[in-house]
């Protein structure tokens, strides 16, 4: 979509009455015949789907209760599942006269044995639209009318913000002109800084964009091994813009963003292994720490002593010894990290420092030198990990209160050091004050680590090459285990269906085995593949399936169904698997994302194992399902769209020259050819044409294409 959607709004707090918390749908057919009488009405209950979960095993026990004219009558119990089928018709003999306000009713329950039945969903439908014409189709489960009293003044307000974006991801080709004209002014240094794709993209990002924007292109830049040219292009910048060393990368800044982000994702598996031991013992540990006297609670002291409450004083030494060995254990590990960092975030520090003592040469600023790494390190790296480890994956839950305020305090510390102690002292929280005393020692040890980290042989930036990305070429696009069962294979319970199997994923093939380890493999060739596509969760009664339709030599249709743990690693495999086939020719317009059992589709019903399909295929993915944190061809989708969303300020950055497109261009183009701003909309042109195609040949409506202009980038995968 090109314009975000979404709500950001206060919601009123309602009471959770457990039986409105219902989903789903059921498929009827109803009907009254014209001819016979008295007049019967036909209620065909076939199935239903997506239903609540009521039993511990997540499924449920459904039936369906159909009400009318004062009759009830009842379907079938059919056992752990939320997606029955009960292909039953109940009649019910309609009185003399109109309908008149009649209705019928058809609830869906949840069998116990046990206790009563658990409400799944409801529907009403008037008698008389119901003989006026037969009705047939899906209709979504509702809840019971609320009888529940209004407490929204009681129970509060939430905010809640959400922004739906739907992108189409092409195959990686049609994006290299794009890449091509931003990675220009790292590639070739000597253009002028004005006239850069990355300096048009810095100016028309508005803030709320910045850090998204900082995230696509440190992947890009990863994927092209430039990651730390691009940190050096866009410090250099912010340096120039700098004139005060005490303001320096305190803004949220492109060139800020893109070095936060880039520490997240090159730096987390080393942050895990700094941190994680330490934080995981203060969760387990749960210990009561509290500096403030306004916040401290003496009667949760008595945990601490045996002897009863203690004073403030005491609570006061206890937290400091608390707080020291805490802090102590993590600067330990911060400062004997050196050889832990990963190469490329030192490569990257080096670099910075090396910028800013040629900004700031002065003896005066020589702690700029230090804080300039610092800064980023402890300020945006470590502190906010420990203030809230489950956004760095360090816990799976947030912390409770009592190890909520544990951990504030340690990171009020860590930012301490991070400012190398300069403003110890002058802030708003004197009951911070007898931790200075811990803090100093701290800060010499940081700087001594400053000074080990960026000593590190590297080639200087832009002469020579460029340290390894951070992943390296390998024939393994992605490994795993993964479940998988073949089309035709054993048909008894779903469970017994499908086998661990360990997978890997190549340009050339598809292999798997029992484990990594094994020497018998199966293997499904990538130019056989035809198609890969979902498939239904009712099919297998498991969720996170997906299928590979593959074509022999003879011309034999074979699928394979794989099953994911999580619907992320559905998505990855996916578009993983999508990627590595999207040259492939004779692909399939259509197939089944059902399978074929017991002599028909279970999705269309067909009764011929070679019907065509009943649902049509994709050859991308849309990233509102899912985005690979690693992905350099969704990073640049995604800069696309954002250059498309600021076309207004893209025009006002400069004059558009003359046409041509960057496709044919040598490197260093900006250099020869007309205007960077004409250049760079001559490529925003070319992905409006491919995506409108794309947009057709998967059936989805969209804009009428623009004039083609010559010449343009090929719309047909080539090998």
């Amino acid at each position: 979509m090109k314009t975000p959607l979404g709500i950001d709004s206060w919601l009123s707090l309602v009471p959770v009455d457990p039986d409105e918390e219902v989903q789903g749908e059921i498929h009827l057919e109803l009907q009254v015949p014209e001819q016979g009488h008295p007049r019967v009405l036909r209620c065909h209950l076939i199935e239903a789907r997506d239903l609540a979960p009521r039993d511990l095993s997540g499924t449920s026990d459904p039936f369906a209760r159909v009400s009318c004219c004062g009759r009830t009558l009842e379907t079938a119990v059919i056992k752990k599942t939320r997606f029955p089928h009960w292909d039953e018709v109940l009649e019910f003999e309609l009185a003399e006269g109109e309908p008149g306000e009649a209705v019928l009713s058809v609830e869906v329950w949840d069998w116990d044995i046990v206790g009563k039945n658990d409400f799944l969903g409801q529907v009403e439908l008037p008698l008389d639209t119901i003989c006026t014409g037969p009705t047939k189709g899906w209709f979504q489960l509702l809840p019971f009318p609320s009888t529940t009293e209004d407490h929204r003044q009681q129970l509060g307000t939430l905010r809640l913000a959400v922004r739906l974006v739907e992108d189409r991801v092409l195959p990686p080709h049609y994006y290299q002109p794009l890449i091509q004209l931003l990675t220009e002014p790292i590639l070739c240094p000597g253009q002028h800084p004005a006239s850069t794709a990355l300096t048009i993209l810095e100016e028309v990002t508005s803030g709320e964009s910045r850090q998204d924007v900082a995230t696509k292109l440190v992947k890009i830049f990863l994927g092209q091994g430039l990651a730390v040219p691009l940190l050096d292009y866009l410090t250099t910048r912010e340096l120039a813009r700098t004139t005060d060393p005490n303001t320096l990368f305190r803004s949220n800044s492109l060139a800020s963003k893109s070095m936060e982000q880039f520490m997240k994702v090159v730096g987390l598996p080393y942050l895990h292994e700094v941190l994680k031991p330490v934080v995981n013992r203060i969760f387990e540990e749960k210990k009561y720490v509290e500096l403030d006297p306004g916040k401290m609670d003496l009667s949760r002291s008595r945990r601490i002593s045996l002897k009863g409450s203690l004073s403030e004083v005491q609570v006061r030494e206890s937290s400091l010894e608390l707080l020291k060995g805490y802090l102590g254990d993590i600067v330990d590990a911060i400062v004997g990290s050196v050889e832990k960092c990963p190469l490329l975030m030192r490569v990257a520090f080096k670099q910075l420092r090396r910028r800013v003592e040629e900004r700031f040469p002065l003896a005066q600023h020589e702690e700029v030198q230090y804080f300039s790494i610092s800064g980023f390190l402890f300020l945006r790296f470590f502190a906010p990990a420990v203030l809230t480890p489950k956004l760095f994956s360090l816990r799976e839950q947030h912390a409770d209160p009592r190890t909520g305020r544990t951990l504030l305090l340690l990171a009020k510390a860590l930012q301490s050091i991070g400012n190398l102690g300069l403003q110890l002292g002058q802030g708003k929280e004197p009951w911070m004050a007898p931790l200075h005393a811990i803090l100093l020692p701290g800060v010499t040890r940081v700087k001594a680590f400053l000074d080990s980290l960026v000593t590190v042989e590297s080639t200087e930036v832009g002469e020579g090459p460029v340290p390894p990305a951070l992943f390296r070429p390998s024939a393994t696009i992605k490994e795993g285990y993964l479940h998988t069962r073949t089309a035709g294979g054993a048909t008894l319970l779903p469970h017994f269906a499908f086998k661990k199997r360990y997978f890997w994923l190549s340009t050339e093939a598809l292999t798997y085995s029992k484990s990594p380890k094994w020497q018998v493999r199966c293997s499904i060739p990538v130019p056989q593949m035809r198609a890969v596509e979902l498939v239904d969760e009712s099919t297998f009664q498991h969720p996170h399936v997906m299928q590979i339709v593959a074509q022999d030599a003879a011309g034999q249709l074979h699928t394979t169904y794989i099953q994911c743990k999580s619907v992320q690693e559905l998505w990855q495999w996916l578009w993983a698997v999508r990627q590595a086939s999207s040259t492939n020719e004779a692909m399939l317009p259509t197939c089944h994302p059902g399978t074929f059992r017991a002599g028909r589709w279970t999705c269309c019903l067909q009764p011929t194992c070679t019907a065509p399909g009943c649902s049509r295929t994709h050859s991308t993915v849309v990233l509102s399902e899912w985005s690979d944190p690693l992905d350099p061809t969704a990073a640049a989708q995604t800069l696309y769209r954002h250059l498309r969303q600021a076309g207004a300020r893209l025009r006002a950055a400069g004059a558009e020259g003359p046409e041509g497109s960057a496709v044919s261009e040598p490197p260093c183009s900006g250099q020869a050819g007309g205007p960077i701003t004409g250049q760079l909309q001559a490529v925003l042109r070319d992905l409006d044409i491919a995506h409108d195609i794309f947009a057709r040949r998967n059936g989805a409506p969209g804009p009428p294409p623009s004039p083609p202009r010559a010449p343009t980038p090929p719309l047909a995968p080539t090998t």
